[in-house]
């Protein structure tokens, strides 16, 4: 049987294995330094399609389809699919489903979904309730904007601080058995709001969400970071990154030699002008499904904590004054 392990961690007994993965970049991700991780890159943002949710749909759909096909596998062949994306109700994630005919749980954690699905996904197989399960999560740089910010054409310069919304999608495959890493462990987060107002500093207000999972996950664990080849945030960008290694430091776990972020490796920082670095679902979602994924299968890395952080935050109450609470979901994968 599987186990709890302290307050917020489940210890797989058999764990579930990622038996495929695929990731999808857009054009300026296809720029930066993890170009050939990715199993598509876009030539054109819009994906033919005449509005940027569509495109989004678009991309989301073929990284399904994508790892589909790598595992072999049929929709049908597909008990679950747990996703989400930023966009309200999570449409790019409906739409983009609409015709796969599998089972669908949407979820919304903003840019820490990909972990929560693949949380949510290993609890169903590793606890016996699905045979195969999917994960996917995406976002899109021009729909992120228009929502969240300003429209395109209004051209408002952004902040230092700001962090660049990934154009990019991922979807893991997961299955009872077969070839491949497994997770065998998963830290689910809290809601943290340390009252952090500034919408254009995304990775001070996710920081102390990713500061409070991993210390849970270290204490629930009895682990320690050098038990781990890497740990892996989702999109701290080089502002939270460095908040997260320094307040870990503080607490006793010196994190700063295993640490990175899918935000810093996906972009070439002070090439490409993004700013603090990447964000967005798709951020994690393709660095991890492209990237880290391949990277274990070589046998780079033997075991792996990944956790995506979540601003959980809407326009509505940033106009209102409301600070910015946060979410992170811890996994451990291992070779």
């Amino acid at each position: 049987m599987n186990h709890r392990k302290g307050k917020q961690t489940i210890e797989f007994e058999n764990p579930p294995v990622i038996i495929s993965s695929a990731a999808i970049a857009g054009q300026k991700e296809a720029q930066g330094p993890l170009r050939d991780s990715f199993d598509c890159c876009l030539s054109d943002d819009s994906c033919g399609e005449p509005s940027w949710e569509r495109s989004e749909a678009a991309i989301f759909h073929q990284a399904v389809m994508y790892a589909l096909k790598k595992a072999g596998q049929q929709p049908e062949d597909v008990h679950y699919i747990l996703g989400g994306d930023l966009i309200n109700q999570c449409v790019s994630a409906h739409y983009a489903l609409r015709n796969i005919g599998i089972p669908f749980f949407g979820l919304y954690g903003a840019c820490s979904t990909m972990t929560e699905s693949l949380s949510l996904a290993s609890m169903l197989v590793g606890g016996g309730y699905a045979e195969k399960a999917a994960c996917a999560t995406s976002s899109h740089f021009c729909s992120s904007e228009k929502q969240f910010r300003n429209p395109l054409e209004y051209g408002g310069q952004r902040t230092p601080s700001a962090q660049w919304t990934v154009t990019g999608a991922g979807c893991c495959i997961l299955a009872g058995d077969g070839a491949g890493p497994r997770v065998t462990q998963v830290t689910t987060g809290k809601i943290i709001d340390k009252g952090i107002t500034d919408i254009s500093n995304m990775g001070a207000a996710m920081a102390p969400a990713a500061i409070d999972t991993l210390k849970v996950h270290f204490n629930d664990t009895g682990a320690r970071p050098e038990d781990y080849d890497l740990i892996l945030t989702g999109d701290l960008g080089v502002i939270g990154s460095d908040i997260l290694v320094e307040l870990m430091k503080g607490e006793g776990y010196d994190i700063a030699e295993l640490h990175n972020d899918c935000g810093k490796m996906i972009f070439d920082i002070e090439a490409q002008d993004v700013h603090a670095g990447g964000s967005g679902c798709g951020c994690c979602a393709s660095v991890l499904c492209g990237h880290i994924l391949k990277e274990m299968n070589k046998g780079v890395y033997d075991r792996i904590l990944v956790m995506a952080t979540g601003a959980l935050m809407n326009t509505m109450t940033i106009q209102q004054g409301e600070s910015i609470p946060a979410i992170a979901h811890a996994v451990v994968i291992e070779r």
